[in-house]
């Protein structure tokens, strides 16, 4: 990757629940200059960490080509999964004593790839602190959390049609 012509983005994501697991949204604000982008996404039946990584994954997939990228999350979970537990995970298949796959392998894996085609710098910001960016990932988390849980009628059944939202 020729550092003079790739371009910086930097993500602010982030991940909530109603309940954990509950319903869940995740956001995302990326900016590439003075350009920004919002993003954001819900679940019906989820968890905090599923959200804290579908943000960061979903981000990522947005991206339309390789970049020098920024994350900043207020998810520990997250930021040192990326940067200390990952390889450890993967020397063992993502399978935990017993032979069960580590909870969330499947994001883990998925998350992986994606970075794999960029140079990530992860930065970990303390939630509810006051930081602009992850404030606005975490209401358009809460957004589409909330949006989702409206589209919802009393039997779990969404009142719209496949495909109209």
């Amino acid at each position: 990757m020729d550092s003079r012509k790739t371009p910086t983005v930097e993500i602010f994501s982030d991940g909530a629940c109603s309940g954990n697991p509950g319903p869940g949204g995740w956001g995302a604000v990326l900016r590439y200059g003075s350009t920004e982008r919002e993003i954001s996404g819900a679940e019906e039946a989820t968890t905090n960490n599923r959200m804290e990584l579908a943000a960061v994954i979903n981000a990522l997939k947005s991206l339309k080509r390789p970049c020098r990228v920024a994350i900043y999350t207020d998810s520990q979970y997250v930021q040192k999964g990326m940067t200390q537990w990952l390889a450890g995970w993967k020397a063992k298949d993502f399978r935990i004593k017993g032979g069960e796959f580590r909870p969330n392998h499947d994001l883990w894996r998925e998350l992986d790839v994606l970075s794999g085609r960029h140079r990530i710098a992860w930065h970990w910001v303390r939630g509810h602190s006051g930081h602009a960016e992850n404030e606005r990932a975490d209401r358009l988390a809460r957004q589409a959390l909330l949006a989702r849980s409206a589209d919802q009628s009393p039997d779990g059944e969404s009142p719209l049609a496949k495909g109209s939202r």
